[in-house]
């Protein structure tokens, strides 16, 4: 009996000795959850398993035959002499006989195909003056497009093509993109064929870019070069959650900061362009102007929410309502305003037609208007920053 429990000693100091070195030396060795010897169980941490696909291919395959190739052809005039390079002298003489020529420009872009019949949804910028547009499909067909209608104040158009067996894009609808979710680029960039490029969100509700009059982008730090403009921002699963639009470049090429036109926004535009052909929103006549530091001590202002009416049409509805140059804004139908990016959406939507009430402060006291909302006259493509 004494030698058996001396060799039972023995071989348990050899197991133990063997498990010291092992987990000192080469604890790869041992299973993820194996905790050293000695340690107490609760400090053992199971490491999670890993989140999310491996691969994204099952997204591009979803997503990639409802992304098109766009060609745009127009005919521009350019000088002839030298002189004329200058904007101001060709504004005034390019007209004159034999001071310019026409000459044949093509550009490219992307565009998705948001429904089986044929629509396609774009950026208004890539077929801007286009005398005739060309789109190719993933599959290899062709066909000329007709344009539906445009809203430059987003940056948006809808084409027509009529073709069968088209693949459309899936809209997210659950509308839960997050900062820091994976989201795939698709396009055109440069021409070279069918493109996808993986990044992040960066941020939710960019404005104040200057790149349109309605801002609230999706910024990217997937890579959007020329050529991408109207492609499809998807998600892990090929979902729709944006539009590609624009990038901030010094060189003209991807710095990593990409901007991208909410599919719901932009779904909501088209769905107006379809069924009337334009998109009508709100408008009330004046100008705002943010609260800067300044003017709230200048108004002796507590806070920096609201905006100042810095001009009143007078014939304009906020006009005939009684606004004034002056009075700060702080709430419209019943929403708190907080700046004139926000204010400008929150018009934006509002029926023409309808009647909603303004809450404003006058000399330190507290007003509500009741406006009439007019209809917001069709105005040019705003902004003069990089567009892409």
């Amino acid at each position: 009996m004494r030698r058996f429990w001396l060799l039972f000693a023995q071989t348990v100091t050899v197991c133990l000795g063997i498990v010291f070195i092992v987990t000192t030396l080469r604890p790869d060795w041992l299973p993820r959850s194996a905790a050293p010897v000695g340690a107490p169980a609760a400090s053992v941490a199971t490491l999670p398993a890993a989140s999310g696909p491996v691969s994204y291919a099952s997204a591009v395959a979803r997503a990639a035959p409802a992304v098109v190739n766009i060609y745009t052809a127009k005919r521009v005039r350019e000088p002839i002499v030298p002189l004329l390079n200058d904007p101001e002298l060709a504004r005034l003489f390019g007209d004159m006989p034999g001071m310019s020529r026409s000459r044949q420009t093509t550009a490219l872009g992307s565009g998705v195909i948001v429904r089986k019949d044929g629509y396609i949804l774009t950026n208004y910028h890539v077929i801007e003056a286009a005398d005739a547009i060309q789109v190719a499909i993933n599959d290899g067909r062709q066909a000329r497009a007709e344009l539906v209608g445009a809203d430059p104040d987003s940056d948006l158009a809808v084409l027509k093509i009529n073709l069968p067996d088209l693949s459309a894009i899936t809209f997210d609808e659950d509308e839960d993109l997050r900062v820091g979710d994976v989201v795939l680029a698709i396009g055109n960039p440069f021409g070279v064929g069918q493109t996808t490029t993986l990044g992040i969100v960066s941020a939710l509700g960019r404005n104040r870019l200057g790149i349109n009059i309605y801002e609230n982008f999706i910024q990217t730090d997937a890579a959007i070069n020329p050529g991408n403009s109207g492609g499809a921002l998807v998600d892990a699963s090929g979902r729709l959650v944006g539009i590609n639009t624009a990038i901030y470049s010094e060189t003209g090429g991807s710095l990593g900061i990409g901007f991208a036109i909410p599919a719901k926004a932009a779904h909501i535009i088209m769905d107006q362009i379809i069924s009337t052909g334009k998109v009508t929103r709100g408008w009330l006549g004046l100008e705002p102007q943010d609260i800067t530091p300044e003017l709230a001590r200048a108004f002796n202002l507590e806070r920096r929410n609201g905006v100042i009416v810095a001009s009143v049409l007078r014939t304009g509805p906020a006009g005939q309502a009684g606004l004034r140059v002056g009075d700060i804004v702080t709430g419209l139908n019943g929403q708190a305003v907080e700046d004139t990016g926000g204010f400008l959406n929150q018009i934006a939507v509002l029926k023409p037609g309808s009647q909603v009430p303004m809450t404003v402060l006058r000399s330190g006291k507290a007003l509500t208007l009741e406006i009439k909302v007019g209809e917001r006259p069709a105005m040019g493509p705003g902004g003069s920053s990089r567009r892409r």
